[in-house]
């Protein structure tokens, strides 16, 4: 059962017969980005997009079709597209990744492995070749044209490091005829089979801006905590809760970049309570969280209404101190998606082209469940990643 949510009932009701219509092109990723796709920047240079916010928040209303214990194979509002031209007996999978530079990353990329692990032991897929951008386009580009020359992928997937730059290298990569899977992050083309991604920055965004709008009283004072500046991914989630915000009784009382460095976060948050009462936190993601939450214990001060992310460490940090909080997720469990993807066009199955996964924050309701499912799991881990039924769970992901 979803929570209640408050402000914008009515906006995404009116909003569902905007859920059918296609997805906007993408703008640039940064290099190192956390995992998100998202939405162009509107004429005006502004980070927000009525209809595409619109479009989100109604989708996280929509019941997704698909296995309920396999959210990954999960899709909402679907438009199925004909595969039968990629039918094929190979089982060669080409994976071109930005790269595994954060934690979100690294648990996901390790899922994708164990993944393909299942599907070699049943005769799905015989080799698994993966490059490494490190976050760089030129080489992503190299690795992309690397595969296509070489001939012999089946299929290949790419996890692309920015928008518009790795678009002409996806181009040319579906010229190739091999079936082509985009996942996590956006190109400015459709020639892919299917792009796989959760709901949205603006649907992040709002999760965690209702819940305190929800949890604190008319005329508390909020301070968001925002890692860089210029992001489209992240500045969708900000454009949210600026909206949401901005219908409410809540003073913000500024927004703070940190650059996800534990140590300017305690800093600042240190900093603002020196000058007065913060009764509510809002991140754009949850890196440094735990100093956040660090600041108000050595200020001996009550400890905030709090929306971090689904990163162990703060998560085991809400539990411990019993504060008020949600945990909002960009469902890390995406990096199964394109491998099973990959198998079904094999088989000629249709699949989405648009493929858009579930993403339900974590409450206090489903908190303790999602600690125990994970509890030898390290800190920058990331609870909804959805592979605890994959053989190599938990080792796999312990020893990172």
């Amino acid at each position: 059962m979803r929570r209640t949510r408050v402000l914008v009932a009515g906006l995404a009701a009116a909003a569902l017969t905007l859920t059918a219509c296609a997805t906007d092109t993408p703008t640039d990723q940064p290099p190192g980005g956390g995992g998100e796709t998202e939405q162009e920047q509107s004429s005006d240079g502004e980070w927000f997009v009525q209809a595409e916010y619109d479009k989100q928040l109604a989708q996280r209303e929509q019941e997704p079709q698909g296995p309920a214990d396999q959210p990954w194979l999960q899709m909402i509002q679907p438009e199925l597209v004909d595969t039968a031209e990629f039918k094929q007996d190979g089982k060669t999978l080409c994976f071109s990744n930005a790269s595994v530079s954060n934690p979100w990353r690294v648990t996901g990329f390790i899922t994708m492995q164990q993944q393909v692990e299942v599907l070699k032991q049943a005769g799905e897929i015989s080799d698994f070749r993966v490059s490494d951008a490190g976050d760089d386009d030129n080489q992503q580009i190299s690795d992309i044209q690397a595969f296509v020359d070489a001939g012999d992928c089946n299929a290949i997937i790419i996890s692309p490091s920015t928008t518009a730059t790795l678009t002409p290298a996806v181009e040319t990569a579906c010229e190739s005829g091999v079936p082509v899977i985009v996942f996590d992050r956006g190109v400015n083309t459709d020639c892919m089979v299917t792009f796989i991604h959760p709901i949205g920055g603006y649907a992040y965004g709002a999760d965690a801006a209702e819940f305190l709008v929800e949890k604190l009283e008319p005329g508390s004072k909020v301070l968001a905590l925002r890692i860089l500046p210029g992001v489209d991914v992240l500045e969708h989630r900000w454009a949210a809760a600026q909206q949401i915000f901005g219908d409410s009784d809540l003073e913000v009382l500024g927004d703070e970049f940190t650059g996800g460095d534990g140590a300017k976060i305690k800093d600042i948050v240190t900093q603002y309570l020196q000058r007065g009462d913060v009764d509510g936190i809002w991140m754009d993601a949850g890196d440094g969280a735990v100093a956040a939450v660090e600041a108000f214990e050595d200020s001996g001060k009550d400890l905030p209404v709090f929306a971090g992310e689904d990163e162990l460490s703060f998560m085991r940090k809400w539990k411990d101190t019993g504060m008020t909080a949600i945990a909002p997720v960009y469902s890390n469990f995406q990096w199964r998606t394109p491998i099973l993807a990959a198998v079904k066009i094999w088989k000629g199955e249709q699949v989405p082209s648009e493929w858009v996964l579930p993403q339900e924050p974590i409450t206090d309701a489903d908190r303790d469940e999602y600690l125990e499912r994970n509890k030898d799991m390290p800190s920058l881990h990331y609870a909804k990643f959805g592979g605890e039924d994959l053989p190599g769970f938990p080792n796999a992901w312990k020893d990172r």
